[in-house]
């Protein structure tokens, strides 16, 4: 699926979730959901040849599909707080944070919301510091 076919970011973001018919399908579109909830004005993207990708003045975050794990990596994780612990991968890079998801893992749904308005925050901040 990684020709676009004119499809939109959101349509193909779509057919990624259908055709992982297992217990990722199902994580990435919580995690799409959870996403959408926290920044009503994201924007969903098709990076790199198929990684969902989803933007608010800069990329928020990716939702990556491997075998056994869906990885939601921060493209600015290093810079948030993250109070509730939930980054638990690639923790040793000055930039990116990463959420590793393995079959049977709960989503916090709460802390994934506000961690998702802090990357969104960070953002539109960092955006408006350039601009001046």
């Amino acid at each position: 699926m990684d020709q676009n076919d004119g499809a939109s970011a959101s349509e193909l973001i779509d057919a990624r979730i259908d055709e992982l018919d297992d217990w990722r399908g199902e994580v990435l579109a919580h995690i799409r959901a959870v996403v959408k909830g926290a920044d009503p004005e994201v924007v969903e993207e098709w990076k790199w040849r198929g990684v969902p990708t989803w933007s608010h003045d800069g990329i928020i975050c990716t939702g990556e599909t491997y075998p056994s794990v869906v990885k939601m990596t921060f493209a600015k994780g290093a810079s948030l707080d993250d109070p509730s612990g939930l980054f638990n991968a690639s923790l040793q890079g000055n930039t990116r944070r990463a959420i590793d998801f393995h079959e049977g893992d709960r989503l916090d749904e709460e802390a994934l919301t506000a961690l998702v308005r802090a990357a969104v925050e960070h953002n539109i901040a960092t955006r408006a510091g350039k601009r001046r």
